[in-house]
């Protein structure tokens, strides 16, 4: 007789009872429950997640207060910078509608920008020189006060000459009511087309044109790298500003500091004042300095109401719509420098 050990040696497994747990009673097989983890219910949980949420209200109702309200906030925060960023690709797509990725001058690189000061309101071209010839403040009633505007243009106009790459952009815009809509940077426009481009015509004019809105310095020059953005599709290498000697440190320093440019490639190229107003310039470029090193960007106290005392026809200004890259440079006010990224940083 072969004996043959019960275990796992055995040759043959031996299954007493089928698999499952068996009523004895009954004479049948239980099923094996399974998990609660076999399955996923995302109703189960949120009940489950709400149920502890309640518990912890009743521990800790503040808490639960705050830090729900918190979590409120940065949904919110979250969604509003979604929304701004699709704003601004929106927008940045409606530049392009019609036009793909065609820009009229496409092929310049450099910026000239000349800062207007005066509209010119005379209809007879050949008085350019004369101040009565021009829309004056109080302060800019002197002699030879006409003929720095002219230098200005001229200025420009032969700084443009010289770099084939350039743009050159007459900046400045409705700024006086008594004169009319009429802007400044038309008036230099048409006093160029009336001396004939200072023997430059042929070189310079095709790529002179205009800025129609600053209302102050500041504007000049970044409303002027936004245009040059929507003449070009860039922005500009290098920058020469055209304006008066004694405006430097205004333009040079205050301005392009304000806006991140590299100093390496800014450049400057001051005329002087006319001699009967020289001394009474200083101090007032004195007084505007100041304010500006408190005020950079022009957004507070008396640079603000300036800049809204030259809107006398409440213009829209259509920036950043052109330069929506550094849109949050338009946006920006404050005593320290933007912070944001630009695109020549």
């Amino acid at each position: 007789m072969n004996n043959y050990p019960f275990g796992s040696n055995s040759p043959k497994p031996f299954d007493a009872y089928p698999r499952g747990d068996f009523d004895i009673e009954l004479g049948t097989i239980k099923r094996t429950k399974r998990s609660r983890n076999a399955s996923f219910s995302p109703g189960r949980m949120i009940k489950s997640l709400a149920n502890r949420l309640h518990y912890y209200y009743k521990l800790h109702p503040f808490l639960v207060f705050f830090v729900s309200l918190a979590f409120g906030v940065i949904i919110l925060i979250v969604l509003s910078l979604y929304e701004h960023n699709y704003r601004m690709l929106r927008n940045y797509g409606k530049l392009d509608d019609g036009f793909g990725n065609y820009y009229p001058y496409a092929k310049l690189k450099n910026l000239v920008m000349v800062a207007g000061h005066s509209v010119y309101t005379s209809s007879r071209c050949g008085r350019v020189d004369k101040e009565d010839s021009w829309f004056l403040e109080s302060y800019q009633k002197n002699p030879g006060q006409a003929a720095t505007f002219l230098s200005h243009i001229k200025e420009g106009i032969e700084s443009t000459a010289r770099d084939n790459s350039a743009l050159l952009l007459f900046s400045g815009g409705e700024t006086r009511k008594d004169a009319g809509p009429r802007s400044e940077s038309q008036s230099y426009w048409t006093v160029a087309e009336s001396k004939g481009w200072f023997g430059e015509e042929e070189s310079v004019k095709w790529r002179a044109l205009t800025e129609e809105h600053a209302r102050d310095s500041f504007e000049n020059l970044l409303f002027s790298v936004c245009r040059f953005r929507e003449l070009t599709g860039a922005y500009p290498q290098n920058i020469t500003v055209v304006s008066y000697d004694f405006k430097e440190e205004r333009f040079a320093n205050l301005h392009r500091s304000a806006i991140g440019f590299p100093e390496s490639q800014f450049f400057y190229t001051g005329t002087p004042a006319s001699a009967t107003s020289k001394e009474a310039a200083l101090k007032g470029e004195a007084l505007v300095r100041a304010q500006f090193q408190q005020d950079p960007y022009g957004c507070i106290g008396s640079l603000k109401k300036k800049k809204v005392s030259r809107d006398p026809f409440h213009r829209s200004i259509p920036y950043p719509n052109g330069c929506p890259e550094i849109e949050g440079l338009f946006r920006y006010c404050g005593t320290v420098p933007y912070q944001g990224s630009l695109p020549w940083a």
